[in-house]
């Protein structure tokens, strides 16, 4: 039988499962750009945060866990009120599913009514799937940051990838 997977806007309740959750992505030390996931108090701070300002931040939850998030910040530049910054991530288990494509079509649609007009983001070049999914949905590349990270003895590229929505009012 399968389980059914909800989309929602993250809650406070949500935050330790989101800690956890990015925790375990970070630890795969192949997508993210840290090793390990926040602290209890910087997760809680970040997730609060993201509520108080309105900031799109999606999860997808399967029987009371959390199985992935989706993020969009807004910049606080005095020229860049239109842009937002993405990530997101799922538990290695629930990639592949259409789970991805589903929090992020939430997420954006939510920075799209917020008058979000250009989402970035940044991804490492060896994450196929991602800049796959990220190309269906509109996201083109922008360029390139060669040896920007270096995880286990390897250089990793990243490439910037931006979606440009028509400017949209709240």
């Amino acid at each position: 039988m399968a389980h059914e997977v909800s989309i929602r806007p993250i809650t406070e309740g949500d935050i330790e499962g989101f800690r956890a959750a990015v925790d375990l992505v970070a630890r795969e030390r192949r997508y993210l750009s840290r090793m390990a996931g926040p602290s209890p108090d910087g997760a809680a701070h970040f997730v609060r945060s993201n509520i108080a300002h309105g900031h799109p931040q999606f999860v997808a939850i399967c029987d009371d866990t959390l199985i992935g998030w989706c993020d969009i910040v807004r910049s606080d530049g005095d020229y860049e009120s239109h842009v937002g910054s993405m990530g997101m991530g799922l538990l290695p288990a629930w990639r592949g599913q259409g789970h991805g494509g589903q929090l992020l079509l939430a997420t954006l649609a939510r920075a799209r009514q917020i008058g979000l007009s250009r989402i970035e983001l940044e991804v490492h070049a060896s994450n196929a799937r991602a800049i796959s999914l990220y190309r269906r949905l509109d996201f083109i590349e922008e360029g390139r940051k060669r040896r920007a990270r270096y995880i286990d003895e390897r250089f990793e590229d990243i490439i910037l990838m931006a979606r440009l929505d028509e400017p949209h009012t709240p």
